[in-house]
């Protein structure tokens, strides 16, 4: 078994030795020259100088004024073991690290020498460590090779990541050694960094190769997860005993190899948490080598994301969500130009003398243009009619107005950047505005998404979230069997994708009641119908969200296109929300007009085309509950399915649950 850098003069776990000085080994004026003892020299000389520290453009730089002395970058005495250098930092910092600059606190970034191929690894981890802790909070830097090595970043770092298969330079690991002793934080990711007796030692057959990891939380709870592993682990070196902290992490096989390990260091609050596993790549990694090993790791993306936030939580970062954004306004559009008149008009005649339209749960001012200082909440938003001020980075109507092929559907889109739900947007409109105007509510973010029962839906920027309003006649072959709407959506959504021409084997499905799943693996979307007969209508508001660019916490459709390039070597452009939005109602319209005139049968063929549930083996009521199989849906949209020895029953949607994880139909519990 190979022992890494076990040949090279910077062999790991080596406590570097240096006489005192610079980071460039050059030494300070003589103690004489001052007077006192080491530590006093050089804060006395730190206070004289002014010392500032700079961070900008993903570099370090430093500028030192009134002196043209070579000042020694840390106060401590190389020459020392690196467990008394904590014993000696001067009493003013109380175990803790100062920010001498007074800006916000930073997480450098180190990836090793200089290359296009670091740059890579720099982007990867700085793209992870944004998606984990709240970037108004911290600045993420590349710390380049040349800064680590030359400028003094240490009082200025709030965490150090190190992220590098080399070997860390002698003079960089006494910097980091020194910082740790100060109470610095360290997170190694897949890198050749350790320390105090612990060794990376290689094991062939792990690299590049997915297992199954066990992660122990600081309050002693697990984390099972399927991780990428580097091709190395931890030992602890002969003689050596560790004293590890809260956080460990091994994997599930014989040897229970080690694959994180938390070291606190020293005497003021230093500590590591150190990985062997490719917690910082994505599943769609170039290093990624067949498409189940991309499943179980998309499987596990939300448990890799929280096994992150543990350790950056443990290493003192704040991982808190982030702030909810601010409600914005909505803005009035049109689908054609032939419409516009025809709205304007209407809505002169709807609107009350302060230019509302009002309900029981909203209230919409229309304007002609949006002022800052107007107040916005989830109950009165003001809604801008001028559409030459319109302009959005996450809608683009000309997309839209492409791709929407309809008679009616979505023809009039209301659209907000952010809006607590779209399913609330058109409560005052539904029953009012012609049906021939074809409403829909887009919004790029969502505070508040709604799900079934009492679910709540993540609705991040990337997600495509609409509410669409369509009424359907009662006495109709739709409007006897409205459970049916559900299904017709979730179809709509695959079929705009998979119609796509070449898009066809991007593997979406349906999952019932009212899913859209990636294969059988991963929900990538929903869908949420309310429905209220009034005389011979049904008002149906069908609201709707599926992944399109947000590949995180879990998979997006855009994630499936990547990978569908990276096996089969195509070129396929990812998409874009606005365009699938157009590109569903378009579906939509064509199956429901396919159900009015043939019925179920008008449909069935495409949906059981995409669904995941053909010949599906599951239990009734519980784990130990009878066996059955899934046979389709009944003529009014609901499960069947085939008790063994018995007959066939029907499963409604409002009363069960289908857990696809573990092959269950559940009663759902009532819910007070």
């Amino acid at each position: 078994m190979e022992h890494v850098g076990r040949d090279d003069p910077k062999a790991l776990g080596e406590e570097p030795k240096q006489r005192r000085g610079s980071a460039s080994g050059s030494e300070p004026a003589g103690d004489s020259d001052r007077g006192g003892g080491p530590v006093e020299h050089y804060h006395l000389h730190l206070s004289s100088c002014h010392e500032c520290l700079e961070l900008e453009n993903s570099t370090i730089e430093s500028v030192k004024f009134a002196s043209a002395e070579n000042i020694p970058d840390l106060p401590y005495d190389y020459s020392s073991s690196l467990e008394s250098v904590a014993d000696e930092t001067g009493p003013e910092r109380e175990g803790r690290r100062v920010n001498v600059t007074g800006k916000a606190p930073n997480i450098l970034l180190y990836v090793g020498s200089d290359s296009q191929e670091a740059l890579g690894r720099f982007q990867e981890v700085q793209s992870v460590l944004a998606d984990c802790v709240d970037i108004d909070s911290y600045i993420l830097y590349h710390l380049l090779e040349e800064s680590a090595l030359k400028d003094p970043w240490t009082d200025n770092c709030l965490l150090l990541v190190i992220a590098t298969r080399e070997s860390i330079p002698k003079v960089l690991y006494q910097k980091v050694m020194a910082y740790l002793s100060q109470g610095g934080k360290v997170l190694g990711l897949s890198s050749s960094f350790t320390f105090g007796g612990l060794q990376v030692t290689s094991k062939g057959v792990l690299r590049k190769t997915v297992q199954n990891l066990v992660f122990s939380k600081a309050d002693q709870s697990e984390v099972k997860l399927s991780v990428l592993s580097s091709g190395c682990r931890y030992q602890e070196g002969p003689g050596e005993r560790l004293s590890p902290g809260g956080l460990q992490g091994h994997l599930e096989n014989e040897d229970k190899d080690r694959m994180i390990v938390h070291v606190p260091f020293g005497t003021h609050g230093g500590e590591a948490v150190l990985c062997q596993v490719h917690l910082e790549l994505p599943p769609s990694s170039d290093i990624v080598q067949t498409p189940e090993d991309f499943n179980l790791l998309k499987s596990s993306n939300f448990r890799r994301y929280e096994v992150l936030r543990e350790i950056l939580t443990t290493l003192g970062l704040s991982c808190d969500m982030k702030q909810v954004p601010a409600l914005t306004p909505l803005y009035l559009l049109s689908a054609v130009e032939e419409i516009r008149d025809p709205l304007m008009q209407w809505l002169r005649k709807h609107v009350d003398s302060e230019g509302e339209i009002k309900s029981s749960q909203l209230s919409l001012k229309f304007v002609s243009s949006y002022m800052s200082e107007v107040e916005i909440t989830p109950s009165h938003i003001p809604v801008v009619t001028d559409m030459e001020a319109f302009a959005s980075e996450n809608f683009n109507l000309e997309i839209y107005r492409q791709n929407l092929q309809t008679k009616q559907l979505g023809k009039v889109i209301l659209f907000a950047e952010v809006t607590a739900t779209t399913m609330r947007l058109l409560d005052g409109l539904m029953f009012q505005m012609p049906q021939e105007m074809g409403l829909i509510a887009i919004a790029a973010r969502q505070t508040q998404g709604k799900g079934r029962g009492r679910n709540a839906w993540l609705s991040p920027t990337g997600c495509a979230l609409s509410t669409l309003l369509i009424s359907i006649p009662l006495r109709s072959q739709l409007g006897q069997r409205i459970p049916f709407v559900q299904h017709l959506m979730s179809v709509a959504v695959v079929e705009a994708v998979r119609s796509i021409p070449e898009y066809q084997d991007i593997n979406l499905r349906v999952k019932w009641p009212n899913d859209i799943y990636y294969s059988d693996l991963m929900k990538i979307g929903g869908v949420l119908v309310n429905s209220t007969l009034m005389g011979e209508t049904f008002y149906i508001l069908i609201g709707c969200g599926f992944n399109v660019t947000n590949s995180n916490p879990t998979i997006c459709i855009n994630d499936l296109i990547a990978e569908y390039n990276k096996q089969h070597k195509a070129a396929l452009k990812p998409l874009r929300a606005d365009y699938l939005i157009a590109r569903v109602l378009t579906v939509l319209e064509k199956l429901i007009d396919a159900f009015q005139d043939q019925g179920p049968n008008g449909v069935l063929p495409l949906y059981y085309r995409y669904w995941v549930h053909s010949g599906q083996q599951v239990r009734l009521g519980g784990p130990e509950g009878p066996k059955a199989s899934i046979v389709g849906l009944d003529d009014s949209g609901f499960l069947q399915v085939h008790r063994e020895g018995s007959e066939v029953v029907t499963v409604h949607p409002d009363g069960n649950s289908f857990d696809m994880l573990r092959n269950l139909i559940l009663p759902r519990r009532q819910q007070c």
